[in-house]
């Protein structure tokens, strides 16, 4: 584009978008009709160029938002030039662009002056789509097992509503209500994004808006470049396992990540990892791979916290950035393979990306985070025979930091959805909740210790199914720097009358009224030498009930008696296990 802003217009419109996004998003979630939507928001809201490149997100949940260029390119094959001004188009499809079924992006392009410059998009978990399980599933043999899946339909066309979609919808989902009236807070969201884009060209005119935006992307581009380019060239590998695909129990899904740095870019190569399975445990390569990977790259090397300048996110951060992924692995599956349980597998691919990168840029990663998402739906019928379904995203936590404790009940990575109050669950479902608190005495050892993860102790009054998406019931979050590793997840049903340890994925589990699940969420690794962590700290996680006063003594060497700190004990404690130490390894499991 030939027309190039100053820097303070190029500001003022990049602050304007930015702007436009966020209200989309807030405009949803107060609209929304289910709790993941509006409490946890598991949603997505934008702005996007006429090729579908993101020029500004809302702050949301990443995996709702790096998708929808995505989304956009996939309905744009479909329909053409058939796009017309208040058009509403649906695109849930995994093998055009979409992040699973339930993930419903509804878009609307901007025309101005009769022609097409922009989109105005969202996205949105839904309650169900009327697949073979309500809510969530694991186990089922393809992906027209997962509902009503479509993409390049109009769910309004030209300003008027497809009836004949809506009444297909009340008839085939479950949950029909709650997903229309959700659908419909999307829906006002893209008119509102729409409104605000068309007021911002009239204010500023076309030719300048445009320009901003390609400017923005530009910014982000370079900004990116420099980052990477300060790393040496060369490869960095690294691996860990998924517990199994949620049918073959205990077979074990490998999971490699090669990072390839040359020059200013990067490439992510998952293609030795495992053949893609039998179950809907597969992931979409654009809608949910390809996402998961931009968005902790762009933690690692433009973290807003962390540095100096404000780099818009917009898809120039990602130019620089190839994922790859063999054809046939569960990275990339073929068509059609099922692919709705694909949260474990994208969060452990961005931990590697963090553990390959760890050697050359400690001081920008984090030590071994939960890298997982214990992602759970429960349903039943109610007194009418109708179904009720709820859903809810169990917190993960984050590893140690350089010069931080990792954070305690946090969604890792691309996800960053919010926590579901349990008044919610309480008032709503013929459900209660039993416990809801850190996992104490769970983190890694470290100078900086591991974030905590949660436990959720869920009983049911009446009879109902659950289903479970969870993992790493079987590997340790990774220590760093000489830090211990955390602790893995678990899933126990009845724990207060008859314990019994289940697997890490459930596929419509039946419980009966009365009957309860505690879901223990892992809690992350440390980072650096645990005997380095100030002893007044490990005193205080002892008084905070953070750590045990048995687990101060023997990782941290603080003696704690009677409640009291004893400090030459504790130094004379450390000064014993530093000399019986053997050298460890860099990084810890």
């Amino acid at each position: 584009m030939s027309k190039s802003n100053d820097p303070v217009t190029m500001q003022v419109i990049g602050g304007a978008l930015d702007t436009i996004a966020k209200e989309m998003s807030h405009l949803m979630q107060r609209m929304a009709y289910s709790s993941l939507i509006r409490e946890s928001e598991d949603l997505g809201a934008g702005i996007f160029s006429r090729f579908g490149e993101t020029l500004a997100e809302s702050d949301s949940t990443p995996m709702q938002l790096g998708c929808l260029p995505g989304y956009i390119k996939g309905f744009q094959e479909k329909l053409g030039e058939n796009q017309h001004p208040e058009d509403i188009i649906w695109n849930n499809d995994p093998y055009a662009g979409a992040s699973h079924s339930p993930d419903v992006a509804l878009c609307q392009p901007i025309f101005y002056e009769g022609e097409l410059i922009a989109y105005a998009g969202t996205t949105a978990h839904h309650l169900d789509m009327g697949g073979a399980q309500p809510g969530l599933m694991v186990d089922v043999p393809d992906v027209y097992a997962e509902g009503l899946i479509l993409n390049g339909v109009k769910l309004y066309e030209k300003g008027l509503p497809n009836e004949t979609l809506f009444e297909v919808i009340r008839q085939k989902v479950r949950t029909s209500e709650k997903v229309i009236g959700d659908l419909q807070a999307q829906v006002a969201a893209c008119r509102l994004g729409t409104k605000r884009f068309i007021d911002l060209l009239d204010k500023y005119g076309k030719e300048t808006v445009l320009a901003a935006c390609e400017q923005l992307m530009n910014y982000s581009e370079l900004m990116m470049r420099r980052e990477i380019s300060k790393i040496p060239d060369g490869e960095y590998e690294a691996e860990s396992w998924l517990d199994d695909d949620g049918l073959h129990l205990g077979d074990k899904l490998r999971v490699h990540v090669n990072v390839i740095k040359k020059g200013d870019e990067l490439e992510v190569d998952v293609s030795k990892s495992a053949d893609q399975v039998a179950t809907a445990f597969n992931v979409s390569y654009s809608g949910a791979l390809c996402v998961s990977v931009y968005s902790v790259i762009r933690s690692i090397f433009l973290d807003t916290y962390t540095h100096e300048e404000f780099v818009p996110a917009n898809q120039g951060a990602f130019r620089p950035i190839k994922v790859t992924a063999r054809k046939g692995s569960i990275f990339n599956p073929i068509k059609p393979a099922a692919t709705f349980s694909r949260a474990n597998q994208v969060n452990t691919v961005a931990d590697l990306i963090i553990k390959a990168l760890a050697t050359v840029i400690p001081e920008q990663v984090c030590a071994g985070s939960s890298a997982n998402i214990q992602f759970a739906s429960y349903s039943g019928l109610d007194e009418n025979n109708d179904y009720w379904v709820y859903i809810e995203v169990n917190e993960g936590s984050y590893g140690g930091r350089p010069e931080k404790d990792g954070m305690d009940a946090m969604d890792f990575s691309s996800w960053n959805t919010r926590n579901n109050p349990i008044e919610d669950l309480d008032m709503h479902t013929p459900m209660v909740c039993e416990q809801y608190e850190l996992r104490e005495d769970t983190g890694g050892a470290g100078k900086t210790r591991g974030g905590l993860g949660i436990v959720r102790w869920n009983r049911f009054l009446t009879d109902g199914l659950m289903t479970m998406e969870g993992d790493k019931h079987s590997v340790k979050p990774w220590g760093f720097k000489g830090g211990l590793p955390g602790t893995e997840a678990s899933l126990i049903k009845n724990p207060d009358t008859a314990p019994e340890e289940l697997p890490s994925k459930l596929n419509g589990y039946r419980f009966k009224a009365g009957e309860s699940i505690k879901i223990m969420v892992p809690s992350s690794g440390g980072y650096g030498d645990p005997l380095e962590r100030s002893i007044a700290k490990v005193y205080e996680d002892v008084l905070d009930e953070i750590i045990s006063v048995e687990t101060a003594y023997r990782d941290y060497g603080v003696v704690i008696e009677g409640g009291d700190l004893r400090l030459e004990a504790s130094e004379q404690r450390r000064k014993e296990m530093r000399e019986q130490r053997t050298e460890r390894p860099i990084f810890s499991h």
